[in-house]
């Protein structure tokens, strides 16, 4: 609330009053505290800062998360809208590296640079783009970097030669990496968590939505006569429409950024400078701040072991995917005599298999998650139960690659392989969809940083996968490339197992979780000090 001092640190009941309401709604008001340790120390209170804090009023309708369904449903579709067009950009050229290769007399490995280094731009992006979101707002960074994004993909339409081609998709992946990344932080701000896995399930579509749906459009485009000029035009395109609705659509959704427009605009309309929000009220350099905030998915990337390994899964299955854009062409183009624009319509199934998991979860497993908060209530359900849909994904996931393998032979019809797209697609978006609940609901005042990490890491896996897949494709032949790529799937099934059994252990020891739980910390060390004062006081009495 508005200047409502915040409470005593000597009073635990209050504490654990503010704990309890910060958890169970998980409002942007954990973001606030956050942002702010040590807003509660005693320094603070002397000055009488806190009481000039500025907060959301119950049901204050600058609060992202009091806003419209009908508001929030239509920034959800925006945000899963633009990265369906970074992810589509990913995939199109896949089918049109013949024409390139005529035209600038490359090799096929310098075509597959193609994908690789627009995805190597989404390991540099990240880094930049989640963090300066949490700074200065996803509205500010989203429209400055769509912008250059377009501006990139026009670059690539009239590249006059291979070097700029390459060097234009790698810059124009960095700035694709900001919706990327801050889309999910769009949605962990406006919904909660009982809600935000419905809005989730139509943000996790768009990643693999549009890399499946790439080669389809490039295939047919190629097949068609099309230059392959303007296959970038069509990028263009889509970008610059995409950029005019984030002017006209996209407000600030960043709790922090909004309450500090607030302060400013009461210390403007009372004449009051005291007034002050927790995002502004740090006393380092711009500079310093920056380094902070931008070494911050770093220190998580490495330093986290919960995200290590939702990274490391997440990074693998994303790899493949991409992986995929090399392999199809072997099975379905060389082995079965496809031509570019049928063999387009292969990863038809992983598009439809994606939709049919985000159907599943919504008529499924959301429901049982809002169960579990009724269960729960007033408490917020643990985020390990996000983890129950991995579990049973994770072995499906490895089979659909012994079955992609064993059923890629020439005289074998081409639905068998096909349609085990349709399980990897399936397989997939239950997947990321219960790693990114797991991943925001356990970093919420940092998931922004947390998702810049993830990306940063499974984008490495998914430039470095196709430059290696046709040759082991080629070497080991589609049976046991697929083989091996199933074993390893295999070997990373207790991943989510072992974080569902002592996820609640890391969190505990974790900097990054949300706020709430380090105050509820403090209540508990606070109370172990003075039960263990009073026990020493009984000692000496009974001593005398």
């Amino acid at each position: 609330m508005v200047g409502v001092p915040s409470p005593s640190r000597k009073s635990s009941t209050a504490f654990e009053s503010h704990a309890s309401h910060s958890l169970v709604t998980s409002e942007p008001h954990d973001v606030e505290v956050g942002s702010r340790e040590g807003s509660y120390s005693p320094e603070a209170e002397e000055k009488g800062l806190d009481a000039y804090q500025v907060r959301f009023e119950p049901g204050d309708p600058e609060n992202p998360k009091n806003w419209s369904r009908l508001r929030r449903w239509n920034l959800t579709a925006l945000a899963s809208l633009l990265v369906l067009n970074c992810t589509f950009a990913s995939s199109v050229p896949s089918e049109i590296i013949v024409p390139l290769m005529n035209e600038f007399g490359f090799s096929l490995e310098v075509g597959a640079l193609l994908i690789s280094l627009f995805l190597a731009g989404y390991c540099v992006g990240p880094l930049f783009w989640g963090p300066l979101s949490e700074q200065f707002g996803r509205r500010n960074i989203g429209l400055i970097s769509f912008l250059v994004y377009t501006g990139f993909q026009v670059g690539c339409a009239l590249s006059p030669n291979t070097a700029s081609i390459l060097v234009f998709r790698f810059l124009a992946g960095v700035f694709a990496a900001s919706p990327m990344t801050n889309s999910g932080g769009i949605i962990s701000d406006i919904w909660d968590a009982d809600t935000r896995g419905k809005a989730l399930a139509l943000f996790t579509l768009a990643p693999f939505a549009g890399p499946s749906l790439g080669p389809t459009v490039g295939g047919f485009m190629a097949v068609a006569g099309v230059s392959w000029r303007w296959v970038f035009w069509l990028l263009a395109m889509f970008a610059g429409a995409c950029e005019v609705l984030l002017v006209f659509a996209l407000p600030e959704t960043y709790a922090p950024v909004i309450l500090v427009r607030k302060a400013q605009r009461l210390r403007k309309e009372t004449g009051d400078t005291r007034w002050w929000a927790p995002l502004e009220n740090q006393d380092v350099p711009l500079r310093q701040r920056l380094e902070t905030i931008l070494g911050r998915p770093f220190e998580m990337l490495f330093l986290e072991p919960m995200l290590i390994a939702i990274n490391l899964y997440m990074s693998f299955v994303y790899g493949c995917m991409y992986l995929l854009f090399e392999a199809y062409p072997i099975v379905f183009t060389r082995d079965h005599g496809l031509n570019t624009g049928l063999s387009g319509l292969m990863f038809l199934p992983l598009f439809f298999g994606c939709v049919l998991g985000c159907m599943v979860y919504v008529l499924y497993w959301n429901p049982v998650y809002e169960r579990l908060s009724k269960q729960y209530a007033p408490d917020p359900v643990p985020p390990e139960f996000r983890l129950d849909i991995c579990i049973w994904a994770a072995p499906g996931f490895a089979a659909a690659f012994f079955w992609f393998g064993w059923t890629s032979f020439s005289s074998i019809s081409i639905w068998a392989p096909m349609m085990s797209g349709l399980v990897l697609g399936f397989t997939i978006t239950w997947i990321f969809l219960g790693l990114i609940n797991y991943t925001i609901d356990t970093y919420l005042f940092a998931a922004a940083s947390a998702l810049a990490a993830n990306t940063v890491l499974r984008s490495v896996f998914g430039a470095s996968f196709p430059l290696f897949a046709t040759q082991m494709f080629d070497k080991l032949g589609p049976r046991w490339a697929s083989t091996l790529l199933g074993c390893i799937s295999l070997l990373m099934v207790p991943i989510p197992i072992l974080l569902k059994r002592y996820g609640h252990v890391l969190r505990r020891k974790s900097k990054f979780t949300p706020a709430a739980t380090k105050v509820e910390k403090v209540i508990a060390e606070e109370d172990n000090v003075s039960i263990a004062k009073e026990d020493t006081k009984e000692e000496k009495a009974t001593v005398s």
